[in-house]
């Protein structure tokens, strides 16, 4: 059932994400040591927290939440124009309840974007993971639009590859250890998100439960709320929002990378109201397709409780082979227009 989100003040505060200031990192040495307690923390015990203090400003935060409400604004037609459908790179616009997560429809619709760089197409023997890189599609009445979107990505790409050093730092780990995965081929991918309200049958799926596949996903969310974190007690927490916060979920890269000791927490939303539209700007930080994700050295490795085992969801040595695998049944008219009997290897 639908529900307006709990204000944060009032939820327990044990179930309260933790809110961690990045910031703290510049403020000096024991600044930075309870900066690293904090998201060592919350990284082992919840996998979600909310970060201030990482730098954005308000003005680049107006300005894509400016564009992105101009384009869903957009008549249908100039929507369309940018289906995804015309995009063997998974790229474009998803009309309302064509994305699935687990096989059931979402009741959202969306911009995706990613790096952009020129279409390539799988040569005989590369992996099929490639199709994943590509060029965008951008409306050509609102060019403000790709600007704001590209900076985005530059700018919060900056922002996680600080957050990931000083996460790895926090665990004991060489902060640096992970650098050589991402680079000028590093695969970040961002969504553009308008939640409709509840769908005309009732089914308030706005998103469904699902893991993040990446290293660190940091989502923009508006006053709406409506996500929502399994914690340990099985149940599904709203996560209210907190203005000026992006709420950042570990992806199961992290949580394989060391055995399970770092966490990827399921997590769904949950459609606003009927009449109600949600927005939110979800950024995913990958590394490159091709990346082989190497075990990470850390003294609590001996802790680590293994990863969680899931038959319907296998992860794959190479990176690019769980994005793809995602892609393809998260949208399906994407993957039978251009990939059809196209299979992620066993």
């Amino acid at each position: 059932m639908t529900h307006a989100p709990t204000p944060a003040a009032t939820l327990p505060a044990h179930r309260q994400l933790p809110i961690i200031d990045l910031s703290a990192a510049d403020r000096g040495p024991r600044a930075r040591a309870l900066l690293h307690a904090q998201l060592h923390s919350a990284a082992h015990d919840v996998g979600f927290f909310q970060l201030i203090g990482h730098g954005v400003t308000r003005q680049e935060t107006d300005r894509l939440l400016t564009a992105m409400r101009r384009f869903f604004a957009l008549p249908e037609a100039e929507r369309l124009a940018l289906d995804n459908v015309h995009s063997p790179h998974f790229r474009g616009y998803t009309r309302t309840g064509d994305e699935r997560t687990r096989g059931r429809r979402d009741w959202r619709d969306q911009l995706d974007i990613g790096a952009e760089r020129p279409a390539r197409v799988p040569g005989p023997g590369e992996p099929a993971y490639w199709w994943l890189e590509g060029p965008n599609q951008w409306p050509a009445s609102l060019p403000e639009l790709r600007t704001a979107a590209l900076h985005w990505i530059e700018r919060l790409s900056a922002v996680s590859e600080r957050l990931l050093h000083e996460l790895l730092a926090s665990i004991g780990a060489p902060a640096d250890f992970y650098d050589g995965v991402f680079g000028d081929r590093a695969h970040p991918q961002l969504k553009l998100v308008r939640y409709p309200g509840t769908a005309e049958d009732g089914a308030d799926q706005g998103v469904g439960v699902h893991k993040d596949y990446g290293f660190l996903t940091l989502l923009l969310q508006d006053e709406v709320g409506g996500l929502q974190v399994q914690r340990d007690d099985g149940q599904f927490h709203d996560v209210p929002p907190i203005e000026g916060a992006f709420v950042v979920n570990l992806g199961e890269l992290l949580e394989v990378a060391t055995d399970g000791y770092l966490l990827a927490t399921n997590h769904r939303v949950v459609s606003p109201p009927g009449g109600v539209e949600r927005y939110s700007v979800p950024f995913f930080y990958n590394p490159r397709l091709d990346a082989r994700v190497e075990p990470l050295p850390f003294p609590h490795a001996p802790a680590a409780p293994g990863v969680t085992d899931d038959p319907a969801n296998p992860l794959f040595a190479e990176y690019g082979y769980n994005e793809l695998k995602g892609k393809l049944r998260a949208h399906p008219l994407v993957a039978r227009q251009h990939h059809a009997g196209l299979l992620t290897p066993a």
